[in-house]
């Protein structure tokens, strides 16, 4: 019989926000059946949100001995490590990926802005998990890529939290070939898809109507298209963003290529607005998170949705089960 897999880590995130909420809430609807996770610290704020909004009584919040033998009757958490209980939280959380006591990592929403008054100095989690892991083998080329995913649509983005005109004035072929080269190997490796179909976007109207509505398809995305085809990755476009995303369009690619951020959330959140994703692809190391911030405003109510994080949990679950399979 092969050893069961590592439980996965699932970081605290702001403990001023949803995040100790949502994560009573995804282990109560995933006890029974798992994927088995432990939180990584925070043992007194989780007990304190399970008594305040009733979700679990006190002997079930437990510091965690062994995940799998204690999960289907109690939430097992992982020793406090020192510093900013979220900073630590993804910290320990890398390092026992690293230590091979955990199969992955699932994030909850963290407050950029009170991180950056504690002197935090990356953008966000994404590139804060990127310089964690930078001494870690990757298999292929090395992202960050932030991709979305829900069951009827995966979405890849080029660039991300730019204002739109900066986003635009940045795009390269270079930019477009190296997205998508990591998205391939990713819907390979990740998602088990043998024969990964690409698609994509236009950044124009109509794609650029052959060039009268922008030049940006002929110049830029033209170039990235003929590269990557070479390269033997299955790939269409440009295609109008308009009429890429209604259900007959999406049965003919597994993940749609984005140029800009409104361009890949919008049909995702249009779609499945509480079962999104976010997948980081190129990380030595699986992460996910659930596709929502910290939601300060409703933390300590009870009515924060654990939808988003749930589907996260199960599909880092599945990730990690991919890469095992494809080492064995």
């Amino acid at each position: 019989m092969p050893e069961p897999q590592a439980p996965l880590v699932l970081t605290l995130g702001d403990p001023e926000g949803i995040g100790p909420e949502i994560a009573l809430k995804a282990w109560a609807a995933l006890k029974a059946d798992g994927p088995v996770f432990a939180v990584t610290g925070g043992l007194d704020i989780l007990s304190r949100t399970a008594s305040l909004l009733q979700l679990a009584p006190p002997a079930a919040i437990a510091a965690c001995a062994d995940a799998h033998g204690t999960f289907a009757t109690g939430l097992p958490v992982l020793p406090d490590r020192p510093g900013s209980p979220a900073l630590a939280s993804i910290e320990d959380g890398v390092a026992r990926i690293r230590a091979g006591n955990a199969s992955g990592l699932v994030t909850n929403p963290i407050s950029k802005a009170a991180l950056y008054a504690e002197g935090f100095a990356f953008p966000g989690h994404t590139e804060f998990l990127a310089h964690l892991t930078h001494d870690m083998a990757v298999t292929g080329a090395r992202g960050p890529v932030m991709m979305l995913a829900a069951p009827e649509l995966k979405t890849v983005l080029v660039t991300i939290h730019q204002a739109l005109r900066d986003a635009i004035a940045s795009l390269t072929p270079e930019k477009i070939v190296h997205i998508a080269r990591i998205t391939h190997q990713a819907l390979r490796r990740d998602f088990a898809i043998a024969s990964p179909r690409l698609a994509l976007a236009g950044l124009n109207p109509h794609a650029g109507e052959g060039g009268s509505m922008g030049r940006e398809e002929i110049d830029i995305l033209a170039p990235a298209l003929e590269q990557l085809r070479a390269e033997g990755i299955d790939i269409s476009g440009p295609l109008p963003p308009d009429t890429m995303f209604h259900a007959e369009a999406r049965e003919r690619y597994d993940a749609a290529v984005c140029l800009y951020h409104d361009q890949g959330l919008i049909p995702i959140k249009t779609l499945d607005f509480h079962g999104g994703v976010n997948v980081t692809l190129g990380l030595p190391i699986v992460r996910t998170s659930p596709d929502h911030g910290t939601a300060k405003d409703i933390a300590g109510k009870g009515i924060a949705r654990p939808d988003s994080l749930i589907a996260a949990i199960r599909l880092a679950d599945t990730i990690a089960a991919n890469r095992r399979g494809m080492r064995a």
